[in-house]
């Protein structure tokens, strides 16, 4: 078997990014679509439920797929230094992708809204990281600014070639299940992400799925149908109150006779924890929002998963928000090293 060797080197002939420089990889994508039969008895009975588990990316989430491309186009366009706003998985892929490249990285972030974990990883692969006193489209509005007054490449998912790598998720659980899922359900928060399955479906042979958008209830501006002021979730990935990519959303919701809906952090929190003891898969709490939603919607009737095979998209992995991990729990028990202190505990 051919040694995997990153996304464009699989994808690169379905891909519009540059063929002039080798591709700056970290290997990512070939993450597992794992059966989650547990999960899919406790929310989704009937159905054949999966989980694309996007957080064993190198970085740690799906971003990494569009980094790749972004990268690879802007060493080819002559780029020195890269800049993004982020709530933070965009800041460390970019940070990452940017020192295998050999590029400076500039990560803008709203000061006090960024999980701990995808911090550290911005800091550790040596980006200049500055926090600004606002919001994330306070950032991506002032980045923009940047990246059309100075030669400094953009690195959002409003930058198209993003989409070019992410729309290779589409293919990968495409090639992994033999044909596209009844159903795909994935966090929507600056909606990058959804328009970039529905591009790589749409450039498929095979059947497209519907899709299921979910956003946290405060900050779902597409389900509300105007920009949320001031965005505020638990799930620190999807808090962006005005989508860059909200028309590109509202195409693929349309065009799939998909759903959009908005489910809130007690009910994101609770499919968070869910994935995790019943499947082992432990995501951040951003990713489980798919999981969330779907839930919502098998029990008002609005989605009927028997018989359907379907696909929630994990957008990160847990260890990116360790702080939500251990909010709230009881601390482990402490006791003698000794066997009977633990056989009284254990009740044995």
């Amino acid at each position: 078997m051919e040694q995997w060797k990153g996304l464009i080197h699989r994808y690169g002939a379905r891909m519009q990014v540059a063929n002039s420089v080798p591709p700056v990889t970290l290997f990512e994508g070939n993450t597992p679509l794992i059966p989650a039969p547990r999960l899919a008895a406790a929310i989704a009975p009937g159905s054949q439920l999966f989980l694309k588990y996007e957080g064993l990316n190198p970085t740690g989430s799906f971003k990494d797929r569009g980094m790749t491309a972004a990268i690879t186009q802007a060493v080819a366009d002559g780029a020195r230094t890269v800049i993004c706003a982020s709530t933070g998985n965009t800041a460390a892929s970019a940070a990452a992708y940017a020192a295998r490249a050999g590029l400076a990285c500039v990560v803008v972030i709203p000061e006090g809204k960024i999980a701990v974990g995808k911090l550290a990883g911005a800091i550790a692969y040596g980006a200049k990281v500055v926090a600004i006193k606002g919001s994330f489209d306070d950032g991506l509005r002032l980045v923009r600014e940047v990246a059309d007054k100075s030669p400094v490449a953009l690195v959002n998912s409003v930058n198209p070639v993003r989409l070019q790598g992410q729309k290779t998720a589409a293919w990968e659980i495409q090639d992994q299940l033999g044909k596209s899922p009844d159903w795909l359900c994935l966090p929507v928060g600056n909606a990058g992400n959804i328009a970039a399955y529905w591009i790589g479906f749409n450039e498929s042979d095979l059947a497209r799925p519907r899709i299921l958008g979910v956003q946290a209830e405060g900050a779902a501006p597409i389900v509300l149908g105007k920009p949320v002021l001031r965005p505020e979730t638990k799930a620190t990935a999807i808090r962006i109150g005005n989508p860059a990519r909200w028309g590109e959303a509202l195409i693929a919701l349309q065009e799939s006779n998909g759903m959009i809906l908005a489910a809130s952090d007690d009910e994101i929190i609770e499919a968070y924890r869910q994935v995790a003891r019943l499947e082992g898969v432990f995501c951040e709490p951003s990713s489980a929002a798919g999981i969330a939603g779907l839930a919502k919607c098998v029990k008002s009737g609005a989605l009927h998963p028997d018989g359907k095979s379907i696909v929630c998209v994990l957008t990160g992995h847990g260890l990116k928000d360790p702080d939500s991990a251990v909010e709230g729990i009881e601390k482990p028990l402490t006791v003698e090293a000794k066997f009977e202190s633990l056989a009284r505990v254990l009740g044995i």
